[in-house]
């Protein structure tokens, strides 16, 4: 009886009466058996496996932590010519097969010298790349001059990277015109961070770089 008071096993438990005994207003403990080390084996259930933990592994073997599957369809591309950079995107929206709009704005501007390009899960995109423009109005309050495309895009990196391996769905390009001329990143959804004078992110971009592969110089 004490290791049974011990685990808060007792005649008045919410548990055991909800799943022993049927609720009523007057003379609850009738209804309810107390429990004591003889019977206390027969109000726990047991898991059916002889050994829980190894069972679970076999079952969560080969299986990544994040169980979230985002079904993509965007193309996003960027690259460098003489005098800046141009950035083409599409505009659809899918859920799945559906496609929940043909109008989506996929370019979002951080500020009057910055863009961001949203590929992956639209959400995580479009929140990210808003922190970013308050940490670089924040920069610009404090410093009384405009963020570099490189500060900018490793702020976002440094942000991403702490959220690795959560499930973030997220291909991002920092795009921008600074003292040091245009500055075109990529970051991916964890943390990494590449400059190149081209870049495309999205399903289709294995389509994009053919054209750009060809025609680039």
């Amino acid at each position: 009886m004490a290791l049974a008071n011990v685990l808060g096993f007792n005649s008045n438990d919410t548990f055991n009466r909800s799943l022993q005994c049927e609720k009523t207003d007057d003379n609850i403990d009738e209804f309810c058996p107390k429990l004591n080390i003889d019977n206390i084996s027969k109000f726990i259930t047991l898991p059916p496996y002889a050994d829980p933990a190894k069972y679970l592994n076999m079952v969560n073997e080969n299986v990544d932590r994040v169980k979230i599957k985002f079904l993509k369809g965007t193309t996003t591309l960027a690259f460098k010519f003489r005098n800046g950079v141009i950035v083409a995107v599409d505009s659809r929206a899918t859920a799945g097969g559906f496609i929940a709009s043909g109008e989506v704005k996929k370019v979002i501007e951080i500020n009057p010298y910055l863009l961001g390009t949203m590929a992956g899960g639209a959400a995580d995109c479009a929140f990210w790349e808003r922190v970013l423009a308050r940490h670089c109005r924040i920069y610009e309050l404090r410093n009384k001059e405009k963020i570099s495309v490189a500060a900018a895009s490793k702020i976002l990196a440094n942000m991403i990277f702490e959220y690795r391996g959560m499930g973030l769905s997220m291909g991002t390009m920092i795009i921008g015109w600074d003292k040091r001329g245009p500055g075109l990143y990529m970051v991916s959804d964890d943390g990494e961070r590449i400059s190149d004078n081209l870049f495309s992110v999205g399903s289709g971009s294995i389509y994009a770089y053919s054209i750009l592969d060809a025609g680039y110089k």
